[in-house]
C-alpha cells in the first residue's frame, strides 16, 4: 500500500502524542513612562551578559491532555459545543482540504483509548493495521471530492444528529468499555459558489469528548478510501448500525 509509509508516521504520533492546534502568545501594551530631568549616576561597566526574552504565556489546549486517557471512561455527555470539539473538527478538515495527514490524528479515536475500549487480543495492531488505515485512505478520497478548488473550500458547520446519539454497551462489538456513538455526522463546506456535504461515519466519545473513529465508512470490502454520502446542500443524517 502506497500509505504505508504516512501510517508508520501517524501511528507513532498517536503512541506519543499529537499536537493540538496552533499556539498563540498572548502579548501585553507596554505603559508610556515619561522621563524627567534629574541627575543620575553613572552605572558602573559590567560586562553584557546573554539576553533573556521574557516567557512566552501559551494558550491551553482546548482539548484533554493525552495524559488524561489513562483515565477510566465515564459516562459525561459528549458536547458538540465546546472548543475541543471545534478544534476536533478544525483539524479533521484542514487534513481533508490539505489532502494531507498532518494533524489528522489529533481528531482521531485515541489509541490509549481505544487499548482500553476493546476486549480482543491485539487492540493496537487492530487499531493501526485497520482503523488508522482506513482513515488516511478515507481522508485522501475526501480530498479528491473537494476537487480543484480544495484549498479554497470553506468549512460551514458540522452537523451532529442529537437524535441518533447513543450508548454503547460493554459486551456490544467486542467492547470491554461502554462508549456513545453517533453515526452519519456531516460536514458541510462551500466551494466555488456551492454548498455541499458530505458524511462521518462514525464518532465516539470518550470522557465526553468526540472523536472520529470511522470517516468513510464503518464496513467496507475494498482497500480504496471511502467518502460517506457525498451531497450537494447540507445532506440529511441517516441512522446506521454501529459495528
Amino acid at each position: 500500500m502506497r500509505w504505508t509509509s504516512v501510517i508508520a508516521v501517524i501511528a507513532c504520533a498517536c503512541l506519543t502524542g499529537c499536537g493540538g492546534s496552533p499556539r498563540s502568545a498572548s502579548t501585553s501594551t507596554p505603559s508610556t513612562v515619561s522621563a524627567t530631568s534629574s541627575t543620575v549616576a553613572a552605572a558602573p561597566a559590567v560586562a553584557p551578559g546573554p539576553v533573556h526574552p521574557p516567557p512566552v504565556r501559551r494558550a491551553a489546549k482546548p482539548c484533554p491532555s493525552r495524559s488524561s486517557l489513562a483515565l477510566e471512561q465515564t459516562a459525561a455527555w459528549p458536547s458538540t459545543k465546546t472548543p475541543c470539539f471545534r478544534a476536533v473538527v478544525r483539524a479533521l478538515w484542514r487534513a481533508i482540504q490539505a489532502g494531507s495527514t498532518r494533524g489528522a490524528v489529533y481528531a482521531f479515536f485515541p489509541l490509549r483509548a481505544y487499548e482500553q475500549v476493546k476486549a480482543i487480543g491485539d487492540p493496537r495492531g487492530d487499531y493501526t493495521g485497520r482503523l488508522l488505515a482506513d482513515y488516511v485512505l478515507d481522508l485522501r478520497a475526501a480530498h479528491e471530492v473537494l476537487g480543484p478548488g480544495a484549498r479554497a473550500a470553506r468549512l460551514v458547520h458540522a452537523i451532529v444528529p442529537a437524535g441518533y446519539v447513543h450508548w454503547v454497551p460493554p459486551g456490544a462489538c467486542y467492547n470491554r468499555l461502554g462508549y456513545y456513538e453517533v453515526p452519519n455526522a456531516r460536514l458541510v463546506y462551500r466551494v466555488a459558489g456551492h454548498m455541499r456535504s458530505f458524511g462521518i461515519a462514525s464518532m465516539i466519545a470518550w470522557r465526553g469528548t468526540w472523536y472520529v473513529v470511522h470517516l468513510g465508512a464503518v464496513t467496507r470490502t475494498g482497500e480504496d478510501g471511502v467518502v460517506d454520502d457525498p451531497s450537494d446542500g447540507p445532506g440529511t443524517p441517516e441512522p446506521s448500525l454501529t459495528c
